[in-house]
C-alpha cells in the first residue's frame, strides 16, 4: 500500500526568473514531468524568490528552479539538481539595460538613474549590480537617485521601455528570448553593459531530500527532455538546449558577488 507521502504530488517551485507568465509554457512542463516522473507533479508559482527558497529550504516544495542568488546563500541546505543549457552552455549573463539610442556603455553612465532592479534576491537582476558598486565602496542608495523591484525581469524591460526608469539590471537570457517573443518591447532597450558569465539559474532540492526516489526521476525527466515530443516543445517554448547534472562550481563566480556585498554592509 502506498504511503501517504506517495500519494501526494511532487511540488515543484518556480520563480519569476522564468517567463512564467505563459501558461501553454505551464502547461507543457506539467503534463511532460507528470508524464516523464510517473508521479503527479504540481507547479508551485510564488512572486518573489524568497517565497520559494524558503519552501524549498522547508520542504514545502520537493525542488524548484531557483536563481543562482538564493542557491548560493542557502549552499549549506541546498542540493543541485540540473543546469539548463542555453545557446549551448550552462552560462549565461546579467544585463544593465538602457533606452534604445542612450549613450551608455557602463555602470558609472547610470548615475543618478532611476533605476530597476527584479527581486532583491535575484542575481542578474540585483546582486550583480550591487557587487559592481561594492567593488567601489558604493551602495544603490548613495548611486542612484531612486530604485525599486518589479518582481519579474519582463517588468524591468517594461519599465525602461516605458520611462519609468532610466536604466534596469535584467537577467540576459530573459532579455534575449524577449527579443525573439516580443521584439517590438525589447527594442525600445539595449543592453549598455553585460556580465561575465555566470552558472545558469538551477534547479535544486533541499540536502534531507536530495536521494529521493523524487529527485530522481526529476533528474531523469529533465535530463531526458530532448528525447521526448512534450519535453522537446517545453525546451522550445523556453529556448533552451535541455538540461544537464551540473557542478556547483559554476556558482563560485556568484558566491564571491556574495561574499563582497556582504563585506560592505
Amino acid at each position: 500500500m502506498p504511503s501517504a507521502r506517495a500519494a501526494q504530488p511532487f511540488r515543484f517551485g518556480l520563480t519569476p526568473v522564468f517567463l512564467t507568465s505563459d501558461l501553454q509554457l505551464l502547461e507543457a512542463l506539467q503534463r511532460y514531468l507528470t508524464l516523464s516522473m510517473g508521479i503527479e507533479v504540481e507547479l508551485v508559482l510564488k512572486r518573489t524568490y524568497q517565497e520559494i527558497a524558503s519552501q524549498l529550504v522547508s520542504g514545502l516544495l520537493d525542488a524548484a528552479w531557483i536563481c543562482g542568488f538564493p542557491f548560493v546563500a542557502y549552499r549549506r541546505e541546498l542540493e543541485l539538481v540540473a543546469v539548463p543549457v542555453w545557446r549551448g552552455k550552462t552560462t549565461y549573463q546579467s544585463y544593465l539595460i538602457v533606452a534604445d539610442g542612450r549613450a551608455a556603455s557602463g555602470i558609472a553612465d547610470l548615475r543618478g538613474d532611476i533605476h530597476a532592479f527584479s527581486d532583491p534576491d535575484s542575481n542578474s537582476g540585483y546582486l550583480v549590480t550591487r557587487a559592481l558598486l561594492a567593488e567601489q565602496g558604493i551602495k544603490p542608495q548613495a548611486f542612484f537617485q531612486r530604485t525599486f523591484f518589479t518582481y519579474g525581469h519582463r517588468n524591468v524591460v517594461r519599465a525602461v521601455a516605458a520611462g519609468l526608469a532610466l536604466s534596469g539590471s535584467v537577467d540576459g537570457y530573459v532579455w534575449e528570448v524577449m527579443t525573439e517573443t516580443e521584439p517590438v518591447l525589447t527594442g525600445q532597450t539595449r543592453p549598455a553593459w553585460r556580465s561575465d558569465w555566470m552558472g545558469f539559474p538551477p534547479v535544486a532540492t533541499a540536502t534531507a531530500n536530495v536521494s529521493s526516489d523524487g529527485i530522481a526521476r526529476l533528474r531523469r525527466a529533465l535530463i531526458e527532455m530532448p528525447s521526448d515530443e512534450t519535453g522537446r516543445n517545453v525546451l522550445a517554448l523556453l529556448r533552451l538546449d535541455g538540461f544537464v547534472k551540473g557542478e556547483p562550481s559554476l556558482f563560485d563566480s556568484i558566491a564571491t558577488r556574495v561574499d563582497l556585498v556582504r563585506t560592505l554592509g
